[in-house]
């Protein structure tokens, strides 16, 4: 049984059709990358498969059961997923080790030692150890992100939802916030990634979907969506990443 399925999937915001028919299924193990323009959708299928935006047509479904039911409590299927934001979403006034254990010992009720253990003993996987009492404007921007990461990955999730993590980075940053991402793949954690480095995704992706104006237009193993596409539109807008060096 997949981990993640998104049947015709429609989404709507005013006159603009943001997810038109969008459907998708990932495996246990499996990362799935998420290409395209800004604008074609990819962040609001996140949103989507994470219940912070409602859709107005088609079914997500998670482990077989349909989330989109509206008589599913959408707090309990997020404790079922974790999501990373590009703008990392820390809180500035807690510690680092504040910011992973509230969720932990707020909404499930964890005992504090317990949690507070479990996120140093992250925090010392991703090699932040000494960063555990640090407040977030203390940190580079690659390492607010791999708290953010340890802070989703912290509650055990069965699937893990990436929203470009590394476009607020500079440059010299994006290495270390990709290969933790790296390492989780190799771990077989489950995972949809928004992104746009193309060659990151070629690399660790074992499925590429290509979205446009909202819809998949294509998809499949990366060495063929991003070496040998089929779609004109595909081809052009890779033609485009070519040219800027992103390929």
């Amino acid at each position: 049984m997949a981990v993640l399925e998104a049947a015709n999937v429609r989404k709507v915001f005013g006159d603009a059709v943001v997810l038109d028919d969008v459907s998708l299924t990932v495996d246990e193990h499996e990362v799935v990358a998420l290409i395209g323009a800004s604008g074609s959708g990819k962040s609001t299928l996140l949103r989507c498969i994470n219940l912070l935006t409602q859709i107005d047509d088609g079914v997500i479904r998670l482990d077989g059961e349909d989330i989109t039911d509206p008589r599913v409590d959408p707090d309990e299927v997020r404790r079922r997923i974790g999501m990373v934001f590009q703008s990392y979403n820390l809180f500035p006034h807690m510690t680092v080790l504040d910011n992973i254990t509230l969720a932990p010992t707020r909404v499930h009720r964890r005992a504090r030692a317990q949690a507070r253990e479990q996120a140093r003993e992250w925090l010392g996987r991703v090699g932040l150890a000494d960063k555990s009492d640090s407040y977030p404007d203390r940190l580079s921007g690659g390492q607010q992100q791999r708290v953010a990461i340890v802070r989703a990955l912290v509650n055990g999730p069965r699937l893990l939802l990436l929203d470009e993590v590394t476009s607020a980075l500079d440059p010299e940053l994006v290495g270390e916030v990709l290969s933790m991402i790296r390492d989780l793949k190799t771990e077989g954690m489950t995972m949809v990634l928004a992104t746009h480095e193309m060659g990151f995704a070629k690399q660790v992706a074992d499925r590429v979907a290509f979205l446009d104006g909202g819809k998949v237009l294509e998809s499949g193993p990366p060495a063929q969506v991003l070496g040998d596409p089929v779609e004109p539109r595909t081809r052009q807008f890779l033609a485009r990443i070519i040219e800027a060096g992103r390929l």
